[in-house]
């Protein structure tokens, strides 16, 4: 015991205990690491919302059609929930539409290539990925060719009479499936993840356990894959709600969202600026309600 505490002794500090000038230099390391991303966030994210939370409280020179002054005008947020309350509403039903197509077509993709494609499993993760490599918009108009009258889908459908109005752009339907397509990589990649990182033992003991193969998945396999289907939710419905493309290239007037009268007001109504950053405003508030909500009633725990 006395070789010991003499050796201690001998050697300064204990084992494990840090000097206190150390030990403060490290403990305001974590602080200095998150200046960068602090100061991006400041400058490219909150500086822009304050003063987009300023236009939307400007108020125009009567007169003068294009001139704004300092002013604490909420009229336009009013503006912006009765006079486009429609696209508002269109946006967020749209949005839960895609959501919903995209997962039911992404969920039974990333589940085969999760636990049954094999070798194939690298070249479909490739082909859901691939689309990322072309521009947003090439894809859009290469879907509008894809249901145009006479493109296959619509000639086929006419043919059979399935078709009631004869063509399907400039329709709900044309949005919908133009916000699917785009938005379905966001929705297969996070359930992929939770399906592949998932424990195979845990879902091979339901079958241990005379579970049938419909109650292991429902008991077993989906809820080991809820943060995956949260993540790409979120994904999903969030930027098909603001999204203006699919409707500007695949719809008509009377399917237009919110995201086309913010574009409208923004860069072809003169004098439409406050109104247009009252409808950012109102819409982005909306969106946070309804993800606040949704992360509360389904948690946000192993979020991928």
């Amino acid at each position: 015991m006395s070789a010991l505490a003499h050796a201690g002794s001998a050697g300064g500090a204990p084992a494990g205990d840090t000097p206190p000038q150390e030990r403060e230099g490290r403990s305001w390391l974590p602080y200095l690491l998150l200046v960068p991303g602090a100061l991006w966030l400041l400058v490219f994210f909150v500086v822009p919302l304050v003063q987009l939370f300023t236009v939307s409280l400007q108020s125009q020179f009567p007169g003068y059609p294009g001139y704004y002054y300092r002013d604490v005008n909420f009229s336009n947020y009013l503006t912006a929930l009765t006079d486009f309350a429609p696209q508002f509403g269109r946006s967020l039903l749209f949005a839960g539409l895609a959501t919903f197509f995209a997962f039911c077509l992404a969920y039974p993709l990333a589940y085969a290539m999760a636990f049954k494609a094999g070798r194939w499993r690298n070249i479909m993760l490739i082909a859901v990925i691939a689309p990322f490599f072309t521009s947003f918009i090439l894809r859009t108009v290469a879907w509008r060719q894809i249901l145009a009258d006479e493109g296959p889908v619509a000639s086929t459908l006419n043919a059979l009479h399935l078709l009631p109005g004869g063509h399907i752009t400039e329709t709900w339907a044309a949005v919908v499936a133009g916000l699917t397509y785009n938005f379905l990589p966001f929705m297969v990649l996070p359930i992929y993840a939770s399906l592949e990182r998932a424990d195979h033992r845990v879902i091979e003991a339901g079958g241990d356990l005379y579970a049938n193969g419909f109650t292991t998945f429902r008991t077993v396999t989906l809820p080991m894959s809820m943060p995956g289907v949260l993540a790409g939710t979120l994904l999903t419905f969030i930027p098909a709600a603001g999204d203006y493309v699919n409707a500007d290239l695949l719809g008509a007037d009377d399917t237009k969202m919110v995201g086309n009268v913010i574009e409208s007001q923004f860069f072809k109504v003169l004098g439409g600026f406050p109104v247009a950053a009252a409808l950012s405003f109102t819409l982005m508030a909306l969106i946070l309600a309804m993800v606040f909500v949704y992360v509360r009633r389904f948690g946000t725990e192993e979020l991928v």
